[in-house]
């Protein structure tokens, strides 16, 4: 079921409901082997990389500004390899929320991926594919949680220092939703960045290599930055 929901669109929610439900996932049981293979070979010198639980969402409606999702428990390398193979079979997607980080002068702040991960040179929001930590002991998934949770793991900010935005903006794609909360840091961009580089030196893991400065659309280009990514600053851009 995928009432309302479109891929190509942008989409402002003033909630999101998602829960973990069961769910069984033909890729995943029908393609062991493929997957196995697919995993050894991009994780090939990349020991940091980790075939760890994720949650992936099989079903979703609209209804009155609210994005209604169920998400189940699957494999990373699953999900990578289902990914990377176009995505067949039913409708799945990676549902994931970013912390949309902007400074006081208006610029945005982007994480570039290090080269140790899956998505090395990336360069977009801090985000991450749910997991077991935002799973609820009722069954809801916190994607509310995880914002300001992959914030504090990716660059070390606290949600102290931030100005959480309610509501959501939400990208459909095949394959992925991105639900953008907006967040706001009372510092310029350069100052930002500077605390942040500082604080992601004393991380347990570092996941980023650099912290990216975005005034305009046009700096996008300078970067490898997913097309959900340009869509989603030209659309707050525009309406600036």
């Amino acid at each position: 079921m995928n009432d309302g929901v479109e891929n190509g669109t942008i989409v402002r929610l003033s909630r999101v409901d998602a829960k973990v439900e069961p769910y069984d996932w033909g890729f995943a049981r029908e393609n062991a082997g493929n997957i196995e293979a697919h995993w050894a070979k991009i994780s090939a010198g990349k020991p940091a990389m980790f075939n760890g639980r994720i949650m992936l969402q099989h079903r979703a409606a609209i209804r009155d500004g609210v994005f209604e999702a169920g998400y189940f428990e699957t494999d990373y390398a699953a999900f990578m390899t289902w990914r990377d193979v176009g995505h067949p079979g039913p409708v799945i997607r990676n549902g994931f929320a970013m912390a949309a980080l902007r400074a006081n002068d208006g610029a945005f702040l982007c994480g570039k991926m290090g080269e140790h991960t899956a998505n090395a040179g990336k360069v977009y929001f801090a985000a991450g594919t749910p997991d077991r930590e935002d799973a609820r002991p009722d069954g809801r998934l916190d994607l509310a949680g995880s914002v300001t949770r992959e914030l504090a793991e990716e660059t070390g900010l606290s949600v102290e220092e931030l100005s959480v935005g309610e509501g959501w903006t939400a990208l459909i794609e095949q394959g992925r939703i991105a639900f953008m909360r907006e967040v706001g840091i009372d510092l310029p961009a350069d100052e930002a960045r500077a605390l942040m580089l500082g604080r992601m030196k004393h991380l347990e893991e570092e996941e980023l290599s650099d912290i990216v400065i975005v005034r305009d659309l046009a700096e996008t280009e300078k970067h490898d930055m997913p097309p959900f990514m340009r869509r989603y600053l030209a659309h707050i851009f525009d309406g600036d």
